[in-house]
């Protein structure tokens, strides 16, 4: 997809475009309507200022849209290359990891968020682990410049398909 595509097809074409690289409807709607986008940079601006505005229900609903680090889903677009690091996991990492991402999903109620491209499985886990001790307000806001990131490693994706 090409900025032009972006700028010119129809909303819905675009809000599945959009909404694989934020699962957030309302940033979705929101980017739909600050369109046409002038460049690249203009994109990723509007990005960050829509995410930043959002409310926690919104932050969650995109969070939600991930699979956990190291589960693997069927029809998800890009996560599998971005957890790249989980994929060449010895068995003990992986089921290290499960453990820690239900520990965090009772501590905090959504699943951990990282930007996983090019980390190691050891990487996530010492991440995890770290994170785990965070109060949720922190925790939160860490989780969700992390969902900035992979909302722009996304983004850019998408314009080079």
């Amino acid at each position: 997809m090409t900025l032009s595509d972006l700028n010119s097809l129809p909303g819905q074409t675009v809000r599945q475009a959009l909404l694989s690289c934020c699962g957030s409807e309302t940033w979705a709607s929101d980017m739909i309507e600050r369109r046409p986008f002038m460049d690249d940079a203009s994109l990723h601006a509007q990005a960050d200022e829509v995410w930043w505005q959002l409310r926690e229900r919104d932050w969650l609903e995109a969070f939600s849209k991930h699979p956990k680090i190291g589960e693997r889903r069927e029809n998800a677009k890009w996560p599998a290359a971005e957890q790249a690091g989980m994929v060449r996991a010895s068995a003990d990492a992986v089921e290290s990891m499960h453990r820690r991402n239900i520990e965090y999903r009772d501590k905090f109620g959504w699943i951990f968020i990282v930007c996983a491209t090019g980390k190691s499985a050891a990487e996530m886990l010492a991440l995890i682990e770290q994170r785990l001790h965070n109060e949720p307000t922190d925790e939160m806001r860490i989780a969700t410049a992390e969902q900035a990131k992979i909302t722009h490693l996304r983004l850019t994706k998408l314009l080079a398909e």
